[in-house]
């Protein structure tokens, strides 16, 4: 037997294991289950590259047993083994040039986090945080010798020649008081089905099971060996080879939903980077997806060993409702997540599989509307957000953003409403605030429809945001491209294609009116103006071409952008109205102010906005009414 010191690297790490990692401890098996793994793939690929190898014939597999009583827990495999001087570079040191940065940096957090330990040639280690002896017996493929590494993880291990029948390592684990609740059956099948299901190779559990009589006594126990994973990543397969039956079983297994997803997005890239994707887009919105403590829905994979699910940076928050896997050929195993922001790796495909989704979304939105349809009422928010804060893919999403509209019902795009605009039409028109019913009725769209203008409805409290970063909706086809402004009508200036100003006499005819209007309601309104675009109603709000509107300075004080200011409206009447007309020989200060008062509080309703006196509006109207 042969003792030998620890590296000094590996003295600190080891140390930082027992004595500080104790955040999901769990993954120690997923780190040997990997390593077995990576054993079976280098000898499986020997087979097949190297003469020496080719007259190697065995299956692949993995194999865990425990012994409750004795206190132990065994992972075996049947790949390349190691002789004694490759158990000595391998457990006795830590090669990678990013691991003195790596220990700095476990020894800097105040919070430890053992889903740091997968580095490379760190993952064996985290064993010790259930272990306080770790015996690895190997044997090398083509040798004879076998060869035994123990320790107990402090200072010191050795290493003896053994026996083994076959090639492959074995790992036995002498657990702790803590490590012993993973000597059972249930707890094993469930972490490998969690971090472990779809390596490659089987995975095979061997437990004691009771036996019992008719009479439901129990009369002893038998030895079963059962296969404990599905052995096949289904986003490796090929496409050609997969049926659809296939996809939405995998999808309702990472899901938990019940329902099939609405559509599939299956991607092998090779190249530069080497990566599969798989996601899914769900039927229905999931139940958190605006919540600010959402959970993430794709899940990363290294070689098709699970890394992470619980990880934001995987996609763009406002593809929030994807589901799938990312699993990479080329990124370490199990980064911590502030490297995973950081990895160039990642960003890559994070960033190819964003342009990917986007393509296939708008392949159903041109080739399947029922499909689409599903689609955007669950998601069309979420795909705001997107055109509000993904500036690097905002022209694709906003080819797939939806609005409804005063002159269709349904969802329309914007280059649907483009299509038919008028040939003169210089401006795309839209209103925002309440419903989608309130804003059809609006009064400020009469002049529109009259004159057959089309206007977006836009009735969410993200499309204040989202149309101050459209700005303007451009078209290119071919060497011809057209762009329009998108304008409010809700806004002052907005109404210059309704057709001509209210003639002088008009105006000279209703100065005495808007004069009693304004005074009446004073510092209530910033301006009282003659309307053309008002063709029924008595009046209408509008804002200042150079103030917020009033839906966005509500969104701006539930975002809390701090002190904001109230919007002073401006208000529009119709001298044609009976309700204005009549100032015009009226004198009596109560009526004009009731009157006034009613114009404005009735057009601040119609646009959605609560009135800060509901009962002094009340009052006026009665008032108002009694007299006829």
């Amino acid at each position: 037997m042969a003792q030998r010191q620890f590296q000094t690297e590996v003295s600190r790490l080891l140390h930082l294991i027992i004595h500080s990692l104790y955040s999901n401890r769990e993954v120690f098996l997923r780190e040997l289950v990997s390593n077995a793994s990576d054993a079976l793939d280098k000898l499986k690929y020997l087979c097949v590259a190297d003469e020496a190898y080719k007259g190697i014939s065995f299956e692949p597999r993995i194999d865990i047993s425990f012994d409750k009583d004795a206190k132990t827990l065994t992972v075996s495999d049947n790949g390349i083994g190691m002789n004694g001087e490759e158990l000595a570079d391998s457990l006795g040191t830590i090669a990678g040039s990013g691991t003195r940065a790596f220990l700095e940096k476990l020894e800097a957090d105040a919070k430890k986090d053992s889903n740091l330990i997968g580095q490379f040639g760190v993952g064996f280690y985290s064993a010790f945080m259930a272990a306080d002896r770790i015996e690895v017996t190997s044997r090398r493929a083509n040798e004879e010798a076998a060869w035994k590494w123990t320790s107990d993880g402090k200072e010191t291990y050795d290493i003896e020649s053994a026996a083994r029948d076959t090639q492959g390592t074995t790992v036995l684990l002498h657990l702790t008081e803590e490590g012993l609740e993973y000597a059972n059956r249930w707890t094993i099948e469930d972490i490998i089905k969690r971090y472990s299901n779809h390596v490659a190779f089987p995975i095979y559990l061997t437990f004691d099971e009771k036996e019992w009589d008719d009479k439901g006594k129990e009369k002893g126990s038998k030895t079963k060996t059962e296969r404990i994973n599905s052995g096949a990543a289904l986003w490796r397969r090929p496409k050609a080879e997969l049926k659809p039956e296939e996809y939405n079983e995998f999808y309702r297994q990472i899901s938990r939903d019940s329902d099939d997803p609405l559509l599939y997005i299956h991607t092998k890239a090779e190249g530069a980077l080497e990566y599969t994707t798989l996601f899914y887009i769900p039927k229905k919105a999931p139940f958190d997806m605006f919540h600010a403590d959402y959970r993430p829905g794709v899940k990363l994979y290294v070689k098709r060993v699970f890394i992470t699910d619980d990880d934001k940076e995987l996609m763009p928050v406002w593809l929030r409702f994807v589901r799938g896997v990312i699993d990479s050929e080329d990124l370490p195993l199990n980064v911590s997540r502030e490297i995973l922001q950081q990895n160039k790796i990642l960003v890559n495909i994070k960033n190819a599989s964003v342009k990917k989704i986007l393509v296939e979304l708008k392949t159903i939105s041109e080739n399947d509307k029922e499909k689409w349809n599903i689609f955007v009422s669950e998601f069309n928010r979420p795909l705001k957000e997107g055109l509000y804060s993904d500036w690097a893919n905002r022209e694709a999403i906003m080819e797939l953003v939806r609005f409804k509209s005063s002159a269709v019902d349904g969802w329309i795009s914007l280059a649907e409403y483009a299509a038919r605009m008028k040939a003169d039409q210089k401006y795309i028109y839209y209103i925002s605030g309440g419903d989608e019913k309130t804003l059809k009725s609006s009064p400020l769209l009469e002049a529109y429809r009259a004159k057959d203008i089309e206007v977006l409805i836009m009735n969410e409290e993200i499309d204040e945001l989202v149309v101050s970063q459209i700005g303007r909706y451009k078209q290119t086809a071919g060497d011809l491209s057209k762009e329009w402004e998108l304008k409010a009508v809700n806004r002052s200036g907005s109404d210059e294609e309704l057709g001509e100003k209210p003639d002088s006499k008009t105006e000279d005819d209703a100065k005495p009116i808007i004069e009693k209007i304004k005074n009446a309601l004073g510092e209530r309104v910033k301006d009282v103006r003659l309307s053309r675009r008002l063709q029924d109603s008595p009046s209408c709000i509008v804002a200042d071409e150079n103030d917020p509107s009033l839906q966005m300075a509500q969104l701006l004080k539930v975002m809390g952008q701090g002190n904001i200011p109230d919007v002073i409206p401006v208000l529009e009447v119709n001298p044609a109205h009976a309700l204005v007309a009549g100032l015009k020989d009226t004198e009596d200060a109560l009526v004009i102010a009731d009157t006034a008062g009613v114009l404005l509080d009735q057009a601040l309703l119609v646009e959605g906005v609560k009135l800060k006196d509901p009962a002094d509006f009340v009052k006026r109207l009665n008032r108002l009414l009694a007299r006829k």
